[in-house]
């Protein structure tokens, strides 16, 4: 018998299951190797080899979500997951998230969903309020902000801005003039977007970054760059400035950046993806101090802010310049609001037209849990973190490699305390001790990974290879942080063991 795709009946009945699949996921997660144990194509030869003519029970399905799916997942969400940056969820982020797929509009302009655009408004000025940001970044000033998906949208559509900015004052064809920098520790999402915008290859700054400045972009070195760039008869564009790099969540200093900046006209770009939400915490403002000097700012809602994938949201000081660059204009599209121009359509913001209503889940977040408790949870684990970072700090074998700002420790197996072992393991090989120690540490992060136990990621940085813990994921506690510990020991003295000659 067929019922309609959206009986409400037939919802309630369907969408309980599904709710007490995910509650029963998130009790049982902890249980899961937190990395997925699948070898590539596994999925393929499991399913059918097209898709049912006949209707198939929401029972039937569950259950291959259960026995095919879940391994093939690996669980950002559970308490032992440590690696890349935590993409923390919670009850409100994920039930505005259902709420904003229940109501399905598309909101590309004002008319569209008024509330949509109009939420979205609100729920960016309280945002930016909570991270005191400058009253030029809000509605409420002359700025705004948007929920972009990604960090990597954010910085399209800031980049395409200040080409279009510049491009207009001194004609299209002087494209293959404009320069954009970054440091060597800068997500290469700007380097994606530089290559889609036009910018020429040659013409893209990842300025190098030493450990005297903690892998920050000094201005002295941004300074030089630009000097020697005008004197090419090259035009200095648009700078990217991080705060929480990826590798090691290092962070430039703004004001200095800016001031340089300033001098050039350029358009200043803070990406501060992981380390924006602690903004909201006093303690932690002042790593944005100088933001006033810039001309945009992002951070990842989706990352550490209990919000679920996807939620970027970037405040602009000129939202007109998005406008100029990314507005269209189709009959199809005219109506009297947007005529009256008294209202934001936020198409002319952004990439693409349609857009989902992501304000929702943003302010069930900020609802639900108050700042207060949001900087509770920031700071416990921050205090995981530090706790991590004590215990690695007590084990005379393990070494903390880089500073550790927020809730990401860098460590290693410390050389001195395997040299001798490293000798014999890896005796007829060519490798410097460099580049043993590296190795060693490499195929102890690979076999904490692959028990399943916890998961962890790495970086390379100044040619030394760092394992990195990134507390953060709503379900991780104290106790999670200990095991990962024990874990990280005993996989080491299993390789020491496995080493002896």
């Amino acid at each position: 018998s067929f019922t309609n795709p959206l009986d409400s009946e037939e919802f309630r009945r369907q969408g309980h299951m599904i709710i007490d699949f995910i509650a029963d996921y998130y009790k049982n997660v902890e249980k899961y190797p937190v990395r997925s144990q699948v070898e590539p194509g596994y999925l393929r030869k499991r399913l059918p080899e097209s898709a049912p003519y006949n209707p198939e029970s929401m029972e039937t399905i569950l259950q291959d979500v259960q026995e095919h799916i879940v391994p093939g997942i690996t669980h950002w969400q559970s308490p032992n997951y440590f690696a890349y940056f935590p993409s923390s969820g919670s009850i409100a982020g994920f039930l505005g998230e259902m709420l904003s797929s229940g109501f399905n509009v598309v909101g590309f302009n004002w008319i569209s969903s008024p509330a949509a655009t109009e939420l979205e408004n609100v729920v960016m000025d309280w945002l930016g309020q909570m991270l005191k940001l400058p009253k030029s970044f809000l509605f409420s000033g002359n700025g705004g902000g948007v929920i972009q998906g990604t960090t990597c949208e954010a910085i399209l559509c800031t980049l395409t801005a200040a080409r279009d900015r510049v491009l207009n004052k001194i004609g299209r064809e002087n494209i293959s003039k404009l320069v954009v920098y970054g440091s060597d520790q800068t997500h290469c999402a700007l380097q994606k977007a530089a290559q889609i915008v036009g910018i020429d290859v040659k013409n893209f700054r990842a300025i190098k970054t030493t450990k005297s400045s903690s892998y920050g972009l000094s201005p002295d070195s941004l300074m030089a760059k630009i000097n020697s760039d005008v004197e090419a008869g090259l035009i200095p564009l648009f700078l990217c400035a991080t705060i929480g790099t990826t590798a090691i969540t290092a962070v430039d200093t703004l004001k200095p950046l800016c001031d340089v900046a300033k001098q050039f006209g350029i358009w200043v770009h803070v990406d501060a993806a992981y380390a924006g939400s602690a903004c909201i915490c006093p303690e932690f403002r002042h790593f944005i101090d100088g933001v006033e000097g810039a001309d945009s700012f992002s951070l990842n809602a989706h990352k550490w802010f209990f919000t679920t994938l996807d939620c970027c949201c970037l405040w602009v000081k000129d939202p007109s310049d998005l406008v100029n660059s990314l507005s269209t204009n189709p009959e199809y599209l005219k109506n009297k609001a947007t005529e009256s121009k008294q209202v934001v359509d936020y198409k002319d913001w952004q990439i693409t037209l349609s857009r989902r209503f992501r304000s929702l889940k943003l302010w069930f977040v900020l609802r639900n849990y108050g700042v207060a408790n949001l900087r509770h949870f920031l700071r416990s684990h921050v205090n995981m973190a530090k706790l991590f970072e004590r215990l690695v700090g007590s084990d005379k074998r393990f070494e903390v490699v880089f500073p550790r700002h927020f809730a990401v420790v860098c460590f290693r197996v410390s050389p001195s305390a395997v040299m001798d072992k490293l000798k014999t393991k890896y005796e007829n090989s060519l490798l410097s001790e460099e580049e043993r120690i590296n190795e060693f540490n490499r195929e102890l992060l690979e076999s904490i990974n692959a028990s399943g136990k916890a998961y962890m990621t790495h970086a390379v940085l100044g040619g030394i290879y760092a394992i990195r813990f990134a507390a953060g994921a709503t379900l991780t506690e104290e106790r999670h942080v200990m095991v990962a510990w024990t874990v990280v020991q005993e996989h080491l003295e299993a390789l020491l063991s496995a080493s002896k000659p």
